[in-house]
């Protein structure tokens, strides 16, 4: 297991039992592999909602806004319209270099995606941080459980996050938020 996520589940116990996904599946979908650090992730938690703050988008929520694979072609959508007025982040000027959405941030419209380059195994992608409701971006080159762990545990140099770390975690599934329970 990726000792980001071992710690995580350290401090943030997760609510139900692991579930397997499909990631052939989802992988042949999206036409990529995924980081396995977010598989771990995802089967130890689902998607859900950490500390109020970072939903962690899940391959297999019925509910688009949750769902990586609905969100990645609606932020490719979005984000091709957006650079044909801004220009993209600097880190994407390399030809073949992409983003990929991983979770969003609660009440903000800010994003976090993957970095994902000509090349790379997905296991050396890392994060880039979009504010959502302006042109910052923001890169960090760490994989997105080291990233979740930082943010969460008030070790980030991201300043969009002032209200973390808080003084108890939570972890907050998809299914009882959703009222998806199985």
């Amino acid at each position: 297991m990726h000792p980001a996520v071992a710690r995580l589940i350290e401090i943030v116990p997760p609510g139900g039992p692991r579930r397997t996904r499909d990631w052939n599946a989802v992988e042949q979908t999206l036409g990529t592999p995924l980081p396995e650090d977010y598989k771990e992730l995802i089967e130890v938690y689902g998607g859900g909602v950490f500390d109020e703050t970072v939903w962690l988008f899940d391959p297999e929520c019925p509910d688009e806004d949750y769902n990586l694979v609905a969100q990645s072609v609606e932020r490719e959508k979005v984000l091709a319209r957006l650079w044909q007025t801004e220009p993209k982040p600097a880190e994407l000027d390399r030809p073949g270099t992409r983003v990929l959405p991983w979770a969003y941030i609660e009440d903000s419209g800010a994003m976090l995606y993957w970095l994902a380059g000509p090349g790379q195994s997905p296991d050396e992608w890392t994060v880039l941080f979009n504010e959502g409701r302006g042109p910052e971006w923001e890169h960090h080159s760490t994989r997105c459980a080291s990233f979740l762990l930082a943010v969460l545990t008030g070790e980030s140099e991201s300043s969009y996050f002032p209200d973390l770390p808080a003084d108890s975690h939570q972890f907050d599934s998809n299914d009882e938020i959703l009222g998806e329970e199985d």
